[in-house]
Parts: structure tokens; sequence; C-alpha cells
């Protein structure tokens, strides 16, 4: 399959590459700046998200968008920033005639318990407020998508650099509501993230829903 990721070279976004071309699919990564590469199965091309003209252009003819797209954790702005790129994407994906739309978001988009996101918890620092309730709110706004058939997807609350499990292929899906182990730990690598995405591109279960995934 062609696949355009959206943010290919940052931290999701490069797993979710690798593990793309290592499965044979032609990738045509989009991000803020252009790295050399010497992968056949990939292309990078530097955009701004936000210039939805040049968007479309370089998403029509893919069969897939993943957007990993991130407004960046220091940006003083990142609520604002992160929806106005992510709605730009939405409208790009459209024009360019893709249908099928899978979405990066954020583990404050999850249920802890019933009626309660995490993002409005006391857990989640101060810090990463903002960009969890941008994508908590984006979330909400792909809800009402009636053209795309779309997915967003929630990574659990522990992914992030010092996970050294790699790449098991192992994990367990759930939707709307945070994954624990019997530890009490929601946690996964970005490389199974990785394999949990295009599994999903592979064998599309998710259709107009939220969903996660976990060990």
């Amino acid at each position: 399959m062609k696949i355009a990721v959206i943010g290919t070279t940052g931290f999701v976004g490069t797993s979710i590459t690798n593990e793309l071309t290592n499965r044979n699919h032609s990738v045509t990564g989009i991000s803020r700046n252009i790295k050399t590469t010497d992968n056949p199965n990939l292309t990078i091309v530097s955009v701004d998200v936000t210039d939805v003209k040049k968007l479309t252009e370089i998403l029509n003819g893919n069969d897939i968008v993943v957007s990993a797209f991130n407004a960046g954790w220091e940006n003083p702005n990142i609520y604002n920033d992160f929806l106005a790129g992510s709605n730009a994407i939405q409208e790009a994906v459209k024009l360019a005639g893709v249908n099928r739309f899978i979405v990066i978001g954020g583990a404050g988009s999850l249920y802890v318990a019933e009626g309660i996101q995490a993002v409005d918890t006391p857990e989640v620092p101060e810090e990463f407020r903002a960009g969890a309730r941008a994508s908590r709110d984006y979330l909400n706004i792909l809800k009402n998508e009636m053209e795309l058939d779309w997915a967003f997807f929630s990574p659990p609350f522990e992914m992030h650099p010092h996970i050294k499990t790699g790449r098991t292929g192992k994990y367990r899906l759930g939707k709307d509501f945070a994954l624990f182990n019997d530890e009490n730990i929601s946690m996964l690598s970005v490389e199974d993230l990785a394999v949990v995405i295009v599994d999903e591109i592979e064998n599309q279960k998710h259709h107009k829903q939220h969903f996660t995934a976990a060990y």
C-alpha cells in the first residue's frame, strides 16, 4: 500500500515509518525538516501541515494517511497550534480523496473511570495538560467526521524513550478505557505501538472509533 505518514521524523512517526517500510509498504514521510534516506520504500518531503493546498497535493494518490502530528510539547501555544494543524490535516485528507485516516493522539483521552478522562485528573503534569486537552478536544471534533473512515489511537500512559522493551509484536487492544497489566501499569514500547498501527492499517479493525493498546 501507499501510505503517507505525517510527523515521520518524530519519536512516534519514526517507529511507524520503520515498521511500514520493513513490511514493504511504500511510504511518503511528511516532516517539517527533510532527512536524507537511502530506504527505497521511503520518500521524505517537507511541508507545513497548515498549508492545506500543498499538503493535499502530497497526500493525493495515497491509500491511507497516518497522522503523528505534534505541535511541540515546549510550544507555549500548543493547544491552538495542535488543533489548527490537526484540522488542516483532516481537511487535506478529504480534499486528496483519501478515505482511511488514522490519528495518533494522546493518552489523556483515555478514561480511567466512568465519565473521567485522564486529562482531567491531577496525575497529568501541568506542563503536558494543554497538549493533552488539545488531543482530547480534537478527538471530539473527529467524532463528528462523517466522510472519512477514521480511527484515533491513544497510547498507554507509559510510552516514552526510556522504555527499552523494543519490538515484541505482543499487545492487548482496548477502546476508550486505559489498559493496565497485573502490576497496574499501562505501558507499551514505541516499537510495539508501531506494530499496533501497522496491524491496524493491514487488518482495519477500527472504523470511526477510538482505540488503545498496552501490554
